[in-house]
C-alpha cells in the first residue's frame, strides 16, 4: 500500500468522521486500513467489513454474505454495502458524525444485484431527502462542478434546462460562500456545445438556455462568466475563477483529474450533511496487490474534516 506524505491533524472535537469501506472485492479496504498511519487514525470510524479492515482502527461491522476475493465482485453482497451506506448517511443525520467520507463502490456491480443505481451522488440524495445534489471534484484551488452527472450524453441537452442550470448554480455559489467561506465566488460557466455554440449554429442551448440563467443570476449579485468554451474555461485567458461549471461528467473532469488525480476529492453540494469521496473507482486489477495509492481517500478525510470545523 503506498500512501501519500501526511498533513497536520485536523481534529473534528466531539463527533469522528464515517468512511464506507466502499466495494469490498475493490481497494476501498485497503485505503482505509491505510488510514490506520495517518494523522486522522482517531478522527474516523469506518462502515464495512471488520475482517478487511486493518490497523486497529474503529469500525462499525457489516460483515458480507458471500466471501470476498480481491478483484472479483459478488453481486451478493450489494445489499450489504447499500445498508452500510444508509447506516452512516443516518448517523451524519442524527449529529452522531461529523461529516461522510466514501470509498469507491462499481455501479455495475450493484446493477447485477437488480439493484437500480446510478451512484453515490444520486443515493444520497434519495438518502436525505434532497431534490437537485450537485456534484464537485476539488484538487487545489481548481474546483469543477457539474450541471449534469451520470447520465447518457444524449440526454443531457434535454436535462439541462433552465430551472435546473438556474438551481444549480445557485446552490453552487450558497456552498461556495458558506462551506468554502469565499465571500464573493468567482464562477465560469461552460457553454454545452463546441465553441459555446458559434451564436447558434453549433447548437441552440447556450443561447437560448445558458446565456439567459447566466444574465438572470447575475441580476441577482453572482459572479457569473460564460456561457465560455469548454477548451477555454480552464485557461488563464477566462480570468480568475473559484469554481469552473461544466455542462456534463466528461467536459469538466477529465481537466480535473489531469491536474490532479490521485490527490482530487470529489464533494458533494446541496446536501444537509457533508459528503466527500476519491476521484477514482474500485481498481480491481490491483486490489490486493499493495499497489492503491490511498491519497485521494486522505485527502478527502482531511476536506471533510477541514469542512466540518468550518
Amino acid at each position: 500500500m503506498r500512501r501519500s506524505s501526511t498533513r497536520a491533524s485536523s481534529v473534528t472535537p466531539g463527533r469522528p468522521l464515517v468512511v464506507t469501506a466502499g466495494e469490498p472485492a475493490g481497494i476501498g479496504p485497503e485505503l482505509c486500513s491505510a488510514l490506520a498511519g495517518s494523522p486522522y487514525a482517531d478522527d474516523v470510524v469506518i462502515v464495512g467489513d471488520k475482517s478487511l479492515i486493518k490497523g486497529g482502527l474503529r469500525v462499525i461491522d457489516t460483515p458480507f454474505p458471500a466471501p470476498v476475493t480481491c478483484g472479483k465482485p459478488d453481486p451478493a453482497n450489494a445489499r450489504t454495502l447499500l445498508d452500510g451506506l444508509n447506516r452512516a448517511v443516518t448517523g451524519c443525520l442524527r449529529g452522531e458524525f461529523s461529516g461522510l467520507v466514501t470509498a469507491p463502490l462499481a455501479k455495475r456491480v450493484i446493477a447485477d444485484a437488480g439493484i437500480p443505481f446510478t451512484g453515490h451522488t444520486e443515493l444520497l440524495a434519495e438518502l436525505t431527502d434532497t431534490e437537485l445534489p450537485v456534484m464537485m471534484l476539488v484538487a487545489g484551488d481548481l474546483r469543477v462542478a457539474l450541471a449534469s452527472t451520470h447520465m447518457p450524453l444524449s440526454e443531457v441537452p434535454r436535462y439541462i434546462t433552465k430551472k435546473r442550470l438556474r438551481d444549480v448554480l445557485t446552490i453552487l455559489d450558497h456552498d461556495l460562500r458558506a462551506t468554502f467561506k469565499i465571500p464573493n465566488p468567482q464562477i465560469v460557466v461552460c457553454g454545452l456545445n463546441p465553441h459555446a455554440g458559434e451564436g447558434g449554429h453549433l447548437g441552440h442551448e447556450d443561447v437560448d438556455v445558458i446565456a439567459p440563467v447566466i444574465e438572470e443570476l447575475r441580476g441577482k449579485g453572482l459572479q457569473l462568466r460564460g456561457p465560455l468554451p469548454a477548451d477555454t474555461a480552464f485557461t488563464p485567458a477566462a480570468g480568475r475563477k473559484d469554481a469552473v461549471l461544466a455542462m456534463y461528467h466528461d467536459q469538466g473532469l477529465p481537466v480535473l483529474k489531469y491536474a490532479g488525480f490521485g490527490h482530487a476529492v470529489n464533494i458533494t453540494l446541496g446536501l444537509p450533511i457533508i459528503r466527500t469521496s476519491v476521484d477514482h473507482g474500485t481498481a480491481f486489477d490491483i486490489a490486493g496487490t499493495g499497489e492503491a495509492d490511498a491519497g485521494s481517500l486522505i485527502a478527502a478525510v482531511e476536506l471533510a474534516a477541514k469542512l466540518a470545523r468550518a
